[in-house]
């Protein structure tokens, strides 16, 4: 499915930019990526591991209604994408990630973890996460990370963050980081979380994200300003 989406994504992009679109803001290949993301997230996958099921699914992709399904949600993931184009759309992306280079490094699981209110125990969303190591704004491995970020109602309070590759010296160095989190929200009292992470260097940089290799964050709470914090 993802091969055909990013055709047929790619297809509609190149004919709206040849029709001359007016509300087509950018087509480059972040915007274009990210419609090809929300595609996907929207149509039920298809896995084959033979060649009677590659077979088998030459057929469905030829299914007119499939291709009607994709080209109606790419039109939408679009018209999405060009109304709220985030920063660095425009950068080609083997500038956004760092190279994989083979040399020892300490290689950083994606940081997850929630906001919430500390009253009513909802997800908290314009909360603004800023993310240190030790005691400097921590790097992101991808430009396209922003730090600090943003909590959002559609996420439920969630942020992330994917700490840029350290270099060391040698293969098997144990070390030892030290991580803060700054939290900011009108009308709330700030907070500060921290925490430290042990690493072993490897042979080299992890520039592919994986998503299993990952550290959940302790939920956090805020609490308005003008509320005791029981937790104080």
């Amino acid at each position: 499915m993802e091969e055909q989406v990013y055709s047929r994504i790619n297809d509609l992009y190149d004919k709206l930019k040849q029709d001359n679109a007016s509300w087509l803001s950018c087509d480059c290949e972040n915007c274009r990526l990210d419609t090809v993301s929300y595609v996907l997230n929207r149509i039920p996958p298809k896995y084959v591991v033979s060649g009677r099921g590659v077979t088998h699914f030459a057929d469905v992709l030829s299914n007119p209604q499939l291709n009607a399904d994709i080209d109606s949600l790419g039109i939408e993931g679009i018209r999405l994408v060009s109304s709220a184009k985030r920063p660095y759309h425009n950068v080609a992306r083997e500038k956004c990630v760092e190279a994989s280079v083979p040399s020892p490094k300490f290689n950083f699981p994606t940081f997850q973890g929630v906001v919430m209110d500390g009253s009513s125990f909802e997800p908290l969303s314009n909360a603004t996460i800023t993310l240190n190591m030790d005691g400097d704004l921590a790097v992101m491995n991808d430009i396209t990370w922003a730090n600090p970020c943003k909590t959002f109602k559609t996420t439920r309070g969630a942020y992330s963050f994917w700490v840029k590759s350290i270099p060391t010296k040698e293969n098997g160095e144990n070390r030892q980081f030290h991580f803060s989190i700054d939290i900011t929200a009108d009308g709330y009292t700030p907070i500060t979380y921290s925490f430290e992470v042990p690493l072993i260097s490897e042979s080299s940089i992890g520039s592919e994200l994986n998503m299993t290799y990952a550290l959940k964050i302790q939920d956090l709470f805020m609490f308005r300003a003008d509320i005791e914090n029981p937790m104080e």
